[in-house]
């Protein structure tokens, strides 16, 4: 085992004896998506039920509007397309989005801009139809066309105030439990003033700071608040965390953006609690609102969602490659797996298939498949140590085996199955998960995406005994910069390094 090993374990074992290991939120347990009751449900239920509502007031204003300053034959034209129109307009501008505190004046510029181009195109497809047929249809006059869209406009704002000044009503009368991440001083002035600002519907139930820093916050806690508020605890473990988010039912946690780097290691583990993150800045005006800062505000602070980066449209993209390539490569290297199986079970004997728990996308486990080219002396070696013990005594075959990456064919059939992708982060045990989780701030991170055969760390050499640091850092950089090309790049180039028997 390399220094950086030894330290890295001395380190995560020193943290453990003063608080739990947080493997318990960032690694979940098999056929599990959310470590608590309800997390995975209630997100999705209430976005869903605002968007419904908002699409249903939007669909309701178009059909007012052909009812009232259309014909029958336009409106039945015309309808469908301006409902898919506007609704798609509406869309891709996030008048659909969550929000913290709904309002509906800020997005009125937003609303009539779509709304009058939503028209416009509706009337452009009508007169590109056939004079003759059965969807034929007079387009609309440019007066009508004015008048609809003022109208829509009306009717949809409206709607839109209704919807959000009962979901404010709901916030105000039955405040959100919340907590408040960064240094005390500066964690406790955020929620004295959320607390000072009931019509914000957040109710601050702790602070969520470490230890040693909360002792120095007693004076810069007094500035901060100069009105008495109540005495919120503190959180400085995770065991803390985890026992307040569930008795208080906690959904939405305020992240301070001045919390320093000390605090990233929080964040996997509460949004593995199912809560919201919101980035809140309490700093001078002049740093909140620099160019792309947050435009939400909150009790006068501007906020904006805090969520990992997730690379948009990777799902349907990478698992078509994936299915794709892993299929061919099955069917194209079947003799070979075949010949390599039958090679181990002659010479190395039973059990040619290792199969070991490893961490996959959002923490979920799965059962990672290799040919078995060493024999640990038992489970709990193969899962807890590093280099496991007599793995130099390979018999030739099999360090051929691990020189050239063969060893590791079996895992195509992972990918096949959705276990993991071709390309991504390598998947890790769980329990150096848990331990490097401890040590590098942003290690659990690289669980935002599939986890891979091979990647961006692998391909410069970043494997085996190497900096767990620098393999963070390349993973990470992969999925925040993720592309279709870039996946086929990292592949081609993992094919000269098997030539060249460098590895993957």
């Amino acid at each position: 085992m390399s220094a950086e090993r030894t330290v890295a374990s001395s380190s995560a074992q020193s943290r453990q004896d003063t608080q739990a290991p947080p493997g318990a939120f960032v690694v979940a347990p098999r056929e599990a998506t959310v470590p608590r009751a309800g997390a995975s449900t209630w997100r999705p239920a209430l976005r869903q039920r605002s968007a419904a509502a908002l699409l249903a007031v939007d669909c309701a204003a178009a059909l007012a509007c052909l009812l009232l300053l259309a014909t029958p034959r336009q409106q039945t034209v015309l309808a469908p397309v301006l409902v898919a129109v506007v609704l798609l307009l509406n869309a891709q501008g996030r008048l659909y989005a969550h929000t913290a505190l709904p309002e509906t004046l800020g997005q009125v510029p937003s609303l009539a801009g779509r709304i009058a181009l939503g028209w416009s195109v509706t009337a452009l497809l009508a007169s590109a139809l056939p004079a003759a047929g059965p969807l034929s249809a007079e387009p609309p006059s440019l007066r009508t066309l004015a008048g609809a869209a003022a109208v829509q406009c009306l009717l949809s704002c409206g709607g839109r105030a209704l919807v959000h000044g009962h979901r404010r009503a709901e916030t105000v009368r039955r405040p959100r439990p919340v907590l408040v991440l960064g240094p005390g001083g500066a964690a406790r002035g955020v929620a004295a003033a959320l607390l000072r600002r009931p019509g914000c519907g957040m109710r601050p139930v702790g602070i969520v700071s470490e230890a040693d820093q909360d002792r120095d916050a007693p004076a810069a806690a007094a500035e901060a608040v100069p009105e008495p508020g109540p005495e919120l605890p503190v959180l400085s473990t995770t065991d803390e965390l985890h026992r307040a988010v569930i008795q208080n039912d906690v959904r939405a946690v305020f992240v301070l953006a001045d919390r320093g780097p000390g605090y990233s290691g929080w964040l996997p583990a509460l949004s593995g609690l199912g809560c919201d993150l919101w980035e809140l800045d309490p700093r001078c005006p002049e740093v909140a609102h620099a160019p792309g800062g947050p435009r939400e505000f909150i009790a006068g602070y501007p906020c904006r969602p805090l969520q990992p980066t997730r690379p948009r449209g990777t799902s349907l993209g990478k698992r078509l490659l994936d299915v794709g390539v892993s299929g061919v490569l099955l069917l194209a290297a079947a003799p070979v797996l075949a010949l390599c199986a039958l090679v181990l079970r002659v010479f190395e004997g039973p059990g040619v298939i290792f199969r070991q728990e490893r961490v996959g996308k959002d923490g979920q486990l799965f059962t990672l498949l290799k040919f078995r080219t060493h024999r640990p002396a038992d489970p709990t070696e193969a899962a807890t140590r590093w280099s496991v013990a007599d793995e130099h005594r390979m018999s030739a075959f099999c360090r051929f085996l691990r020189g050239t990456s063969l060893d590791e064919l079996p895992q195509l059939w992972n990918v096949l199955r959705g276990d993991m992708s071709l390309v991504g982060p390598r998947p890790e045990r769980p329990f150096f998960v848990a331990q490097f989780s401890q040590t590098y701030p942003h290690y659990a991170q690289r669980h935002r995406m599939p986890t891979g055969i091979t990647g961006l760390a692998q391909i410069h050499g970043l494997r085996g005994d190497t900096s767990i640091e620098d393999r963070c850092r390349f993973d990470n950089a992969y999925i925040d910069s993720w592309s279709f090309w870039q996946d086929l790049c990292i592949l081609l180039r993992t094919l000269g390094c098997l030539v060249r028997r460098t590895g993957s």
